[in-house]
């Protein structure tokens, strides 16, 4: 990717109204017309459904019951809590999002607002975190598949899994479109269906049923271990949202990428309160918490499936966990190559990876990302007992809270740079400025602080700041290289005051 010297770049004022990143992306869009762009967009209703199913994992389907089981009935409070963190976070994506769609999203406004280093850091942790997800689910998805077919062996088919979306992934964006569409589509329905059984089943309308509202208090309290349990319970589900802000991102590569991006900012807030609070009500409203079965004997979502007296439930819910699974490998593999080809149009990364095909495709982040996947994945049955595979998945647990620290420091810096008239046209705006940022980053911190309080947090949390620092020990390296190819190097004109 090349651009123009930095001399024809367009100078002067900005226009009344005209927000840093539009005349950021003004500039890119002068100094390379049409380059790099996709043959084909995503269409609206490929982003609706990435925007609706991008936050329903397997650890909703599957984790919640460990965090019922720690939290009780409050647990409710938990994830209505790291949902509001997150749609904070969502909202300061969106604003600058909206005035500058990019692919590298957070990364590319990070470099816009804190410099090089703050996007090296953040894109570089959420590629690693992206390269774990997609050596996770292969892992689960393999163990799931040798559980139906015990002739297959479960690295086979963790390998399966791993070349079918790698290829879904290198044909075309609209064909990770169409492939996330209808994968989002059953995890939808399954959501839906499990809600609207579960009214009717808690007010006592299907067979077998009874009015069992009471079980939210009834046993030992609506918060029988304490707030500190609901406090600690946030540090968890957290990272069952991440991947949020998947839906910012192929908002930038779709169709009408304003209309897109503000239908993801806007809607994740009654996403998180309907698919995941909604859920979590309906499971605990059901069953005493207390007699929750542990998750590795059955899934809770299965357990209250089988209550309401459907035929076949653990077939059913297997087979809707496994495409959770599917979407996320598909998900997580278009995440980290278009946040890989991201880094190397900056230079963060070697250059190669950015080269993208006739299609749009960036091939080699592609690659990349799924032999990262892949080389942890097989580490972990070639090698279960070095330690390497646990140490890929405890490191990453932070990144979520780094991810959402650079966004609302970027946004807040951004936004104090702005003139009242640049502020008034922005398309969708963080209330309560600054004090949201604040709220977001003192969450952030607190988790933390909350994790260090228990062994596996503890690990979570040295991890993942040795994962950074691994990084920032290579950040002069790469600072050296950027000046040296710094007449080459694509960039993005910010505003004056943010150079």
């Amino acid at each position: 990717m090349t651009s123009e010297p930095e001399s024809v770049r367009p100078r002067g004022p900005l226009p009344a109204g005209a927000h840093p990143l539009r005349r950021a992306a003004s500039a890119d869009a002068e100094a390379e017309p049409g380059a790099g762009r996709p043959a084909k967009k995503l269409r609206t209703r490929h982003v609706t459904m990435i925007t609706l199913g991008g936050i329903i994992g397997a650890s909703l389907f599957v984790g919640s019951a460990n965090i019922i089981r720690n939290t009780g009935p409050a647990a409710i409070l938990s994830y209505a809590l790291g949902g509001l963190l997150v749609f904070l976070a969502m909202r300061m994506l969106g604003e600058m999002a909206a005035a500058r769609p990019a692919v590298g999203s957070f990364m590319e406004y990070a470099r816009v607002g804190l410099g090089n280093w703050a996007a090296y850091i953040v894109g570089w942790l959420y590629w690693y975190f992206w390269v774990g997800v997609i050596a996770y689910e292969s892992v689960v998805g393999g163990g799931l598949l040798h559980n139906w077919f015990p002739g297959l062996p479960a690295w086979t088919g963790s390998l399966i899994l791993l070349g079918i979306f790698v290829c879904s992934n290198l044909i075309s964006l609209r064909t990770f479109g169409e492939t996330e569409f209808w994968l989002a589509s059953i995890k939808v329905l399954a959501i839906v269906v499990f809600l609207a059984a579960g009214i009717l089943y808690i007010l006592g309308l299907l067979p077998n049923a009874s009015l069992s509202v009471s079980n939210l208090w009834a046993n030992g309290g609506f918060m029988p271990n304490g707030f500190s349990a609901v406090l600690a319970s946030v540090a968890l589900v957290l990272f069952s949202y991440f991947g949020t802000e998947i839906a910012v991102m192929a908002a930038s590569e779709s169709e009408n990428p304003a209309a897109g991006i503000r239908r993801a900012a806007n809607t994740v807030i009654w996403r998180v309160m309907l698919f995941y609070v909604g859920a979590i009500f309906v499971i605990v409203t059901i069953v005493p918490w207390n007699q929750l079965p542990d998750a590795a004997v059955i899934a809770p979502f299965t357990y209250v499936f089988n209550l309401f007296g459907l035929p076949g439930a653990e077939t059913i819910m297997g087979l809707v966990i496994f495409t959770a699974v599917l979407s996320v490998l598909n998900s997580g593999t278009y995440s980290a190559s278009r946040m890989f080809a991201a880094l190397a149009e900056q230079r963060l990364a070697p250059s190669l990876i950015a080269v993208r095909n006739k299609r749009g495709v960036p091939v080699f982040a592609v690659i990349a990302s799924t032999v990262g996947g892949l080389v942890a994945t097989l580490v972990n049955f070639i090698a279960p007992g070095s330690g390497i595979y646990e140490f890929i998945m405890n490191s990453t647990g932070l990144v979520a809270l780094f991810v959402y620290v650079f966004i609302a420091v970027t946004q807040w810096r951004l936004r104090t740079k702005m003139s009242p008239e640049e502020q008034s046209a922005l398309k969708i705006k963080v209330w309560l400025f600054p004090w949201l940022n604040l709220v977001l980053i003192l969450g952030a911190i607190g988790i933390v602080t909350i994790m260090m309080f228990s062994e596996s947090g503890r690990t979570q949390v040295y991890t993942s700041f040795l994962a950074a620092a691994a990084l920032v020990l290579f950040w002069p390296a790469v600072r050296r290289s950027l000046a040296l190819h710094k007449p080459e190097m694509p960039s993005i004109k910010p505003a004056p005051g943010l150079a």
